[in-house]
């Protein structure tokens, strides 16, 4: 397709401009400009790919699905099937956002019942795994309509204090027994919002998972 004539007073143009000096450049000088131009534009590619959000899919017996921004994807640690952190220059866990299995027990009743009931093991497990474990309250909640159980509470992590909150979650369907826990630590650095382990995942960074978690 023929290019579209320019009209008198819009000439030169910056590539009519530049021309003389490039034809006069040695090669190198080409070469080098070429180069800078390519790691720029390898630059801009790459900080646009973390500023866009990622998104991860899981498969197994409950499938799951959430976006996340800002964190990166690690390998889970025991028990946990897919697991995204941030961590500070220093190396210190700012923010991790964790998804592991979770099965309940034969019960009766609905799940709003069973999950309060099933708790309280859980936090049984949970200080017994963590030091300095101090829990600072719990309760029913929903996730993208789904029945589900907040824990929240705070531990000590390589010596410093860390907000935590895990959230129990299983499809809403007859007879349901199996899950996913959502385990959510955030350091008091990370964000000047959550100031409490009730405000978990309510900003920062890990509000976005949490908020598009669903099952697939």
């Amino acid at each position: 397709m023929p290019a579209v004539p320019l009209k008198s007073e819009y000439r030169p143009t910056l590539a009519q401009l530049l021309a003389p000096s490039w034809h006069r450049a040695s090669r190198a000088v080409r070469l080098l400009v070429m180069a800078g131009a390519a790691a720029l534009v390898v630059g801009v590619v790459a900080l646009t790919l973390t500023l866009l959000p990622a998104h991860i899919s899981y498969g197994g017996p409950v499938p799951f699905s959430f976006s996340y921004r800002g964190l990166h994807r690690v390998a889970p640690q025991a028990g946990a099937d897919v697991q995204v952190e941030r961590h500070s220059a220093s190396g210190r866990l700012l923010d991790s956002f964790a998804v592991a299995p979770l099965k309940l027990p034969p019960y009766e009743g609905g799940l709003s019942g069973e999950l309060p009931l099933y708790a309280v093991s859980y936090i049984h497990a949970l200080s017994a795994k963590y030091a300095g474990f101090e829990l600072q309250g719990e309760g029913k909640t929903r996730v993208n309509m789904e029945p589900a159980y907040n824990i929240y509470y705070s531990v000590l992590l390589a010596g410093q204090r860390v907000y935590g909150r895990d959230v129990l979650l299983v499809p809403e369907r007859p007879g349901a027994r199996e899950g996913i826990s959502i385990r959510m630590l955030t350091s008091p650095l990370s964000s000047r919002q959550v100031t409490s382990p009730l405000l978990v995942a309510t900003a920062g960074l890990l509000y976005k998972p949490l908020r598009t978690f669903s099952f697939s």
